[in-house]
């Protein structure tokens, strides 16, 4: 649209074309300093090495006859240059970002490692900028760079900080560099990743107590295998994520599944096998994955999740029946409340769930019930009395069974 085009790109031949061709010198500049950075991971580091190689900021020369540019970098200036979409081939307006007309000169795996860098850069206390931990080393977000989601978008990690805590987070692509898009992704980067490994978990468990693993299975080495692919498996689900960043070759994201491929070589290391020795069909993993709205916050539904009781419910349906009991014995709403120190409207809202379905209850206890249900869902509204009416509106599967 005019302008001083940016470094790496000079204004299209043809006055009457509004566009940019890559200046190939420049561009070997601008791969340069993102190579430097990821390889230092810190901005200071790279502004020295940039001005030992003799890397110069873009020169330009206005028609008035004055010049501009042509230095060594600042700090600033090699940060814009990092954090600049149109070096991927997209072009940034106010918030949003679009794809661009012109070629793009970093391939999109090199933008998201350094961008990656830059968001775990930014998370540290300053006195520890430049330092390089081992949690850096395998990235805060082991992910980085694997998934896709349905249209191909790359998911880069991101943070933001709530009431001082600092929250991680997945995030489509195209959504971290400034644009809006109602179908990116953005997924809560520890239950992400603790779905990703109880994924690759199970399916090596499985491969594993059924002899599925290798090509020709062995029946001398294969209690072996098996043994050993327990033990990975563990290490899995208790949280490895140099170990998750080293299996995992990469994935993809849809509606209702996830597919993941595992690399071959890494695999057959933690198992003490060949990579020939490896079963391709052991490579890769397709399995459902969703996420639901819980409250306030999304969760992850991958794999074939394990019950998982909800305390705060439990807790409740608990009280529910006590504060019942008490009523039926005679005890008035009020003693209730003020013995319990709670309002009365507050006993009798939660007093109701001991009238849900029998069946109802007992799915609460035992972790079964649908992921989006919560307390706050259930007693929002007055339960009704009709138990069919209850599974339906609280997410029930009609075959729930009533005595």
């Amino acid at each position: 649209m005019g302008g001083v085009p940016p470094l790496g790109d000079n204004p299209h031949p043809d006055p009457k074309t509004r566009g940019l061709v890559v200046s190939q010198n420049e561009a070997k500049t601008v791969a340069a300093v993102f190579h430097l950075y990821a390889q230092l991971g810190c901005l200071n580091a790279v502004m020295r090495e940039a001005a030992n190689m003799g890397l110069r900021s873009k020169r330009h020369h206005f028609k008035s006859g004055r010049t501009q540019g042509g230095n060594s970098f600042s700090r600033g200036q090699i940060y814009a240059l990092l954090r600049n979409p149109i070096y991927i081939g997209k072009i940034r307006h106010k918030a949003h970002v679009w794809d661009g007309q012109h070629a793009a000169i970093i391939d999109i795996e090199l933008w998201d490692r350094v961008q990656a860098k830059l968001q775990a850069a930014s998370a540290r206390p300053r006195s520890q900028v430049g330092s390089v931990s081992s949690h850096s080393k395998i990235g805060a977000a082991p992910l980085t760079g694997k998934l896709q989601d349905e249209i191909g978008d790359r998911l880069t990690p991101t943070h933001t900080k709530r009431h001082g805590r600092r929250l991680r987070y997945y995030v489509s692509n195209r959504l971290i560099s400034g644009g809006t898009d109602p179908g990116g992704w953005r997924l809560p980067a520890v239950a992400l990743e603790q779905a990703v490994a109880d994924i690759i978990a199970q399916h090596l468990s499985d491969l594993a107590s059924g002899h599925r693993i290798c090509v020709e299975p062995d029946l001398q080495s294969g209690d072996a295998i098996c043994t050993k692919a327990q033990d990975l498996t563990q290490r899995l689900k208790k949280g490895a994520p140099g170990l998750l960043a080293n299996i995992t070759a990469g994935g993809q994201l849809a509606k209702r599944h996830i597919v993941l491929n595992l690399r071959a070589t890494e695999l057959a290391n933690e198992l003490g096998l060949e990579p020939s020795q490896i079963n391709p069909s052991a490579l890769q993993i397709q399995a459902p994955f969703e996420l639901r709205r819980r409250g306030v916050e999304g969760k992850i539904v991958a794999g074939d999740p394990e019950p998982e009781p909800d305390k705060t419910m439990l807790r409740a349906l608990a009280r529910a029946h006590t504060w019942t009991a008490d009523l039926r014995r005679g005890k008035s709403l009020s003693d209730i409340a003020a013995a319990t120190r709670h309002s009365e409207s507050y006993v009798r809202t939660r007093a109701q769930l001991a009238f849900l379905a029998p069946a109802i209850q007992k799915a609460i206890l035992d972790g079964r019930q649908p992921p989006e249900l919560t307390l706050e869902k259930i007693i929002r509204k007055p339960i009704p009395l009709d138990w069919d009416m209850q599974a339906r509106i609280y997410g029930f599967s009609q075959d729930l069974k009533h005595p």
